[in-house]
């Protein structure tokens, strides 16, 4: 028996369609179904890759008891948080302000009106550590619905008011506020360095997560006043992430999060977003110091995207599951696909290398079965030996058990992918990074784009979603589409962005404040319209969208663009100093924003390799959020372009400000210096 979930396109929902719970899809349907038979509707979010999910499907969704009175008493409404972030977010502001924390699973039980009243996370199948069990819950709320509906309306209520002036505050703050200057940004950095981990990297203790948006931000603050403490905080946390066991040593690429404070143990799920923001950082870095090591973990960061996630119609799926199967004991244990055992490398590698192996990535027993997750703990003496040893263990990993894979194609992850590919490309010298940045970008247009010219969220197998694009959906891709512009110079990029952003002003913009909101005002209505300035595993939409009109305005010189960038930047002056961690796109953008941004102009004929040069020199300059822009002498589509004659017959490169240039020059290193400077 299946049930409704079987021809969903999410594949975290196709993983419940044989559950003996009688499950919905959000939409107006369950409502309506629990309006007829009056009864709560529970509502469960999570994602395919959720190793805890996974644990509370097993444990509570496949029971035929527990779904027997889950169906009897409930309409129950299963959410992919990926496909509707909208849905995620409104209903984990709540989770989160009723308990102080979140996560997923999340579970909450709502009236027929969408209404929350009660929430919870991950719940055991017998009480465990102060938790109830996930029946006792049900049959809780069944009694608190049957008995106290007037309470629970009341309850649902006041969580309503107060969500509702929660979001109030964005829209007052980011009005008034001027934009971020000089102290706010020191000030941001002076309060990062107090909760960075000078021995370990990172920021803050256990569990730690990649700060990829804060890592940005550092480096363009690097770059614009020489700061050395900035850059310190960025080559320490980069260096211990790449040799902790949250990176892949093997096959490159990073876990979601390390459960421990030296990202020794990762918490095993892959997920498109962190490698695609990951790949950026380090090639960034490598682009600031010419450091190795960044330039490796980049480059592998790039080809773990390319082998494991590139989907059949060229986009990238979302994430690699935390569990496989476990050889030894013929079931399903997180991490099974990555750890090894002494013994296992001996039978791969021979003694005598299994020796030098243990020794190298620290195979002295992670977990309490005797395995470890491999960690590069010095720089190998012998890096021929090195490279063979990793080749062998590499191969003989690939027989064991794979994790599962989420192939649904997500518009923004696919946007920041993009961009990370096209960058890493051209500065790296990989053309076929940069190709693969173009087939995504075109499975974006062929099936998330709409003929009215709206994108939808997700696709699978080259079929479209039926999920809205959010604001982090056209932010992110544009974004991407805009890398591609700075990298290949055809102008159908820019134009596409541009497209894209118009949408964003007219359907996610508050006019009166500014303020951006996460879904469009056409959109379906939930209790709440969800907007957030703060980042979490991704940029914040309004913040993504922030930079993208930026740099945008830098190409054309559209007032209306900029204006909008600065006005939406607005929030990073009053969150910037004060939750820097959790702001930290906001504060790169505002960094360019300072900067300028710098707007480079190459002109030369195609093929020129002085041309070649120069247009190199733009793309490898650290000026924060520079817009480079090259074509032929006497373009005129690209307002950047127009008017910037060759030098001498010489191919030529302009640096700007506000469309303000400089002389021209026709030597790289000279525009490499000057883009150097203040």
């Amino acid at each position: 028996m299946v049930n409704r979930l079987a021809n969903a396109t999410s594949p975290y929902l196709q993983q419940h369609a044989e559950n003996p719970v009688d499950w919905w899809e959000w939409g107006p349907g369950a409502f309506a179904e629990a309006e007829r038979r009056g009864v709560p509707v529970l509502l469960s979010v999570g994602y395919a890759a959720c190793h805890w999910c996974h644990v509370m499907a097993h444990e509570s969704f496949e029971d035929e008891v527990t779904a027997g009175f889950l169906n009897e008493r409930f309409v129950a409404v299963k959410v992919d948080r990926e496909e509707r972030p909208d849905v995620d977010a409104v209903y984990m502001e709540a989770v989160q302000a009723a308990t102080g924390q979140g996560g997923w699973p999340m579970t909450v039980f709502l009236t027929p009106g969408k209404e929350p009243f009660y929430f919870g996370t991950y719940f055991p199948p017998e009480p465990r550590h102060g938790m109830p069990s996930f029946r006792q819950v049900l049959e809780g709320v069944d009694k608190a619905w049957t008995g106290r509906r007037e309470e629970v309306a009341e309850v649902a209520a006041r969580i309503g008011r107060d969500l509702a002036e929660r979001a109030s505050v964005y829209a007052v703050g980011s009005g008034v506020a001027e934009l971020p200057g000089e102290g706010e940004l020191h000030g941001a950095v002076v309060e990062l360095t107090r909760s960075f981990d000078e021995r370990r990297g990172g920021f803050g203790g256990a569990p730690k997560f990649p700060p990829s948006m804060v890592l940005e931000f550092l480096l363009r603050h690097h770059a614009r006043t020489g700061s050395e403490a900035a850059l310190q905080m960025v080559e320490r946390t980069c260096e211990a992430m790449a040799r902790g066991g949250i990176y892949d040593q093997l096959g490159g690429g990073f876990a979601r999060y390390a459960v421990d404070a030296t990202w020794t143990v990762p918490h095993f799920e892959k997920m498109l977003y962190d490698n695609a923001l990951l790949l950026r950082v380090y090639l960034h870095l490598w682009r600031a110091t010419g450091e190795e090591r960044a330039r490796r973990v980049a480059l592998e960061t790039a080809d773990f995207l390319l082998r494991e996630l590139r989907t059949p119609e060229g986009g990238f799926a979302s994430a690699l599951d935390a569990d496989s199967l476990d050889a030894a004991s013929g079931k399903n244990a997180e991490g099974a696909y990555y750890a090894w055992t002494p013994e296992q490398l001996e039978q791969v590698l021979g003694a005598a290398d299994a020796a030098v192996a243990v020794g190298l990535f620290d195979v002295t027993g992670t977990f309490e079965h005797g395995s470890s997750v491999l960690r590069l703990v010095e720089d190998p003496q012998d890096e021929e030996k090195y490279r063979e040893i990793r080749a062998k263990l590499f191969e003989a990993r690939a027989g064991r058990p794979a994790p599962a894979r989420d192939d649904k194609v997500v518009a923004a992850w696919n946007g920041l992918a993009i961009a990370a590919l096209a960058e890493a490309g051209a500065l790296l010298e990989r053309p076929d990074l940069v190709e693969a940045a173009e087939r995504a970008a075109d499975l974006l247009i062929a099936v998330h784009l709409t003929a009215e010219g709206r994108l939808l969220r997700t696709s699978r197998d080259g079929r479209a979603g039926a999920n809205a694009g959010v604001l982090e959906d056209y932010a992110d891709t544009a974004e991407g589409f805009l890398a591609l512009y700075a990298v290949t110079g055809e102008s159908s990029w820019l134009q596409l962005a541009g497209e894209l952003l118009d949408l964003v002003l007219l359907h996610f913009t508050d006019e009166a404040s500014g303020a951006l909101y996460d879904t469009a005002d056409d959109a379906e209505q939930l209790i709440r319209r969800p907007q957030d300035p703060t980042d979490n595993a991704t940029p914040s939409g309004w913040t993504a969208a922030a930079g993208a009109l930026l740099t945008y305005a830098a190409y054309t010189g559209s007032a209306r663009h900029r204006t909008a960038a600065e006005r939406a930047l607005g929030i990073v002056s009053t969150l910037g100093t004060r939750a820097p961690r959790f702001t930290g796109w906001g504060l790169a953008v505002a960094e360019a924003l300072l900067d300028g941004p710098r707007e480079v102009a190459v002109v030369g004929p195609a093929g020129d390799p002085d041309r070649t040069a120069l247009h190199l020199a733009a793309l490898r300059s650290t000026a924060p959020g520079a817009a480079v822009a090259v074509g032929e002498p006497g373009d005129t589509e690209v307002p950047l372009l127009a008017d910037r004659p060759l030098l001498d017959g010489r191919p030529a490169a302009y640096v700007c400000r506000h469309f303000a240039c400089e002389r021209p020059t026709a030597d790289a290193a000279e525009l490499a210096a000057r883009l150097r400077g203040k």
